[in-house]
């Protein structure tokens, strides 16, 4: 694995047990606050398409700020490029973890997932 692209918020528990096992397995990888530096619109299309995965599982449903944008009710009427355009808004909104790879991207940290790429 070439280029890994490991987009975490600090203070994020999650984030911190997924950058311990990426050290502990030395993995390389460039880490990027996600809130700080959040994905464009341009990236997250990208890495969708990458992942395989809908857009709707790019969104931090767990979220405070998920929550209080009623962002459950508001998606679905949404279209694909209004969606992208608030993903890219705030990184707080994104589902962290991301972990983009060569030819793939992972959202969350499933130990299994992660192994099996890496």
């Amino acid at each position: 694995m070439t280029n890994v692209l490991f987009l975490e918020y600090p203070k994020c528990s999650t984030c911190q047990k997924a950058q311990k096992w990426l050290d502990r397995h030395h993995v390389l990888y460039q880490s990027r606050h996600i809130v700080e530096n959040n994905p464009s619109a341009v990236e997250l299309k990208d890495w969708i398409a990458r992942s395989g995965k809908p857009l709707k599982s790019f969104f931090n449903t767990s979220g405070l700020l998920y929550k209080s944008l009623g962002l459950k009710d508001r998606l679905p009427q949404m279209s694909e490029n209004e969606q992208l355009e608030l993903l890219s808004s705030n990184g707080m909104l994104v589902k962290r973890p991301l972990l983009v790879c060569d030819d793939t991207v992972l959202t969350g940290f499933k130990e299994a997932e992660w192994s099996k790429i890496l």
